[in-house]
Formats: C-alpha cells, sequence, structure tokens
C-alpha cells in the first residue's frame, strides 16, 4: 500500500487526463437529437465503459507489458511524453489528437450509438487513461494497493456520470469559456504529472542519473 496521499494524486491524474468537463460539448453535439431516455442509457453505458477498460487495464496492463518484452520505465517515458501532448493541448483548451482525430470525430457522428466508441474510448478512457492505470499499479503491490485503485476508479466513473448527466445545465451556466478554463487548469496538472513519469522513467533507465 502507498501513502493515501499518494492515491488521490493517482485520482486526481485521471481526472485530468479523463476530463469529463471537456468533454461535455461533444457529448451535447453526439446527443443532440436523442430523446431524454436515449441520453440517460448513453450516460450509463459511458461511465460503465470507462470503469470497465480501466479496470482490465488496472488488472491485466503487467500481462500486457510482458507480452510484448517492454519495461515499466520505458513505459513510463512513453506514457510520460503521451500524457504531456494531451496536457498541451488542453493548455490550449484543445481535444488531443491522440484521444481522437477529426476523422474519427466525423465518423462518429452518424454511429447509432456512441456511448463506448468514443466517447468511454478514446475520448474519456484513452491511451493517456490506460498508460496512467498502468502505471500507477506498478506503483505498489499487493491486493489492498490493486483494489483502492480500483475504487478510484469507480469513483472516475461515478463523476463521469455526474458530469454528463448535468451537463446541459453546466453548458447553460459556465458556457464554453468556463469549460477552457477547468481544461486548461487540468492541463497544467497533467503536464506536472507527464514530467514526473518522464523523469522516473528516464532515472530508471539510467540508474547513474538517480545518484
Amino acid at each position: 500500500m502507498l501513502d493515501y496521499t499518494e492515491y488521490i494524486k493517482i485520482l486526481i491524474g485521471l481526472l485530468a487526463i479523463a476530463n469529463p468537463f471537456g468533454a461535455i460539448p461533444m457529448f451535447i453535439s453526439m446527443t443532440a437529437d436523442d430523446s431524454q431516455s436515449e441520453r440517460r442509457r448513453t450516460i450509463h453505458q459511458t461511465s460503465l465503459g470507462v470503469a470497465i477498460i480501466l479496470l482490465v487495464t488496472l488488472f491485466f496492463g503487467e500481462l500486457i507489458l510482458q507480452i510484448f518484452g517492454i519495461t515499466v520505465n520505458s513505459f513510463r517515458v512513453g506514457g510520460g511524453i503521451l500524457i504531456l501532448l494531451m496536457a498541451i493541448n488542453m493548455l490550449h483548451a484543445k481535444t488531443s489528437q491522440v484521444k481522437q482525430t477529426e476523422e474519427e470525430a466525423g465518423e462518429s457522428i452518424v454511429k447509432e450509438s456512441v456511448a463506448i466508441v468514443p466517447l468511454a474510448m478514446p475520448l474519456l478512457a484513452g491511451p493517456g487513461a490506460i498508460s496512467a492505470v498502468i502505471l500507477a499499479a506498478h506503483k505498489g503491490s499487493g491486493i489492498s494497493h490493486f483494489i483502492t485503485i480500483a475504487v478510484g476508479i469507480i469513483l472516475l466513473s461515478l463523476v463521469i456520470w455526474c458530469v454528463l448527466r448535468i451537463s446541459p445545465w453546466i453548458a447553460t451556466r459556465i458556457g464554453a469559456t468556463g469549460i477552457n478554463i477547468f481544461t486548461r487548469i487540468m492541463g497544467l496538472v497533467l503536464a506536472a504529472i507527464a514530467v514526473e513519469f518522464i523523469v522516473n522513467g528516464i532515472k530508471g533507465l539510467f540508474p547513474v542519473l538517480a545518484g
């Protein structure tokens, strides 16, 4: 088990990466023609999809790294760079191309259901969130460590559910400017987390630097 502050840090990092507030404009546009019941179903499926994707990553992420012969430190550097690119886009209040390309966004508009693709994956639980979960899992060991992170993932999915549920109210009261300000703040937090991942990964790859 890690110190409880570390788990809070992991949860805040996942919230910054997922950035549910930043997903509000896309969610509203994709469900504009849906009824209330269809929109609620999309919200349920999206939050559940995020939870399942990240929980599977939590418990099987290490196995994936072993299959491809990737060391944790190499993944820290690669994942940190990926998250840093996302943070830079967030600081400019843009949707990162790492999460979703323009072509994918265009295709998603004509799909019948947008809950799992593209909302849950890759918009909310994309490569950045998956990388963060795998790296968080490697920070500790034991069933208590994994259960604590799993609880954090479930809390993240609940926050996503709540934000999407009141998204029309948020969009009306806060507007695009408010959402962009929040996105930039989360981008700054995310940039700091990404730098920490990269530095720790480099130290692990080159132990002489740690001294």
